[in-house]
């Protein structure tokens, strides 16, 4: 088989809601996962045994990459001894709240299903995913914007996309999700808005007067940690942004704009340092996308 290389797209998170926290730790959430033009490559060829390497030397490249990881639960899950080489091109910034790492877990699964021809079931193949991280199956089963529950892994596929251009800025900081969840302001006792609603209202009828329904509750306490991530919000803003929030639990800022234009200008205003992504409206992931 000649290498097979693919694309991994990132996401964003269109609100956060922490919703409360369960007896086993983890943290109930309410969002919209909306996709981004941000993505991985990774690169499939044949071999015996599993194993990867990485463009950035820094991750590992052992059973505590997502994307080993993953080969390996679809290899012991269907019981044979294939393996395969992965060559990781990483570009999605990690500790952004971009989910590439699980992005990249799901890439492998859905590739090495086929590659392998395991053909497991969605319900299996979703069982592998829940079991590698909470965000891993919205990128195994979704294209678009998805509502998600429970720990993020209950998930309805809400069948549009964003009819806005979105700059997705990482400000050079990397923030642990574990950090996030022991650091966060909690507000356990509110009233929460209705997420899958305002987003319909959004995107199918233009309403932008539900935009501030869209809080992430990682953002109050990452903004006073790391003030570069709370000014990158403000320039977006000041540059026309309709709305702007953190990602997930940061660093990585999104502002939705409705001219490329002014997406573009705004993009001119950041620190050249900080990497940067526009995603036009209407975008979705392939389900997978394999490059030349």
């Amino acid at each position: 088989m000649p290498p097979l290389s693919v694309k991994s797209f990132a996401k964003i998170n269109l609100g956060l809601l922490i919703t409360g926290k369960r007896e086993d730790g983890y943290h109930t959430l309410e969002t919209i996962f909306a996709p981004i033009n941000w993505y991985d490559v990774i690169e499939f060829s044949d071999s015996g045994v599993i194993s990867m390497s990485c463009s950035n030397v820094t991750l590992p490249i052992d059973d505590n990459n997502l994307c080993i990881r993953a080969a390996k639960a679809l290899q012991q899950f269907a019981g044979i001894s294939r393996g395969v080489t992965m060559k990781l091109h990483k570009q999605v910034p990690f500790g952004a709240g971009l989910g590439g790492g699980s992005s990249d877990a799901a890439t492998v699964l859905r590739v090495l299903n086929d590659l392998w021809q395991v053909n497991a079931s969605s319900s299996d193949l979703h069982a592998l995913a829940v079991a590698l991280g909470a965000d891993v199956p919205y990128f195994l089963e979704i294209k678009g914007l998805a509502y998600a529950k429970g720990i993020g892994d209950d998930l309805d596929d809400l069948g549009f996309t964003l009819p806005y251009y979105v700059i997705t800025v990482f400000p050079e900081e990397h923030i642990s999700t574990v950090w996030a969840y022991k650091n966060f302001y909690r507000r356990f006792d509110r009233q929460l808005p209705d997420l899958k609603a305002s987003v319909s209202a959004l995107c199918l009828s233009g309403h932008k007067d539900v935009l501030p329904v869209f809080e992430n509750d990682f953002e109050p306490a990452v903004f006073d940690q790391f003030p570069a991530v709370r000014q990158v919000k403000s320039t977006l803003l000041d540059a026309g942004s309709l709305f702007a929030s953190l990602s997930g639990s940061g660093s990585a800022v999104f502002g939705l704009f409705e001219r490329e234009d002014e997406a573009a200008a705004a993009m001119k205003l950041l620190p050249q340092a900080y990497r940067v992504s526009l995603t036009p409206p209407g975008f979705s992931m392939e389900q997978y996308t394999a490059m030349a």
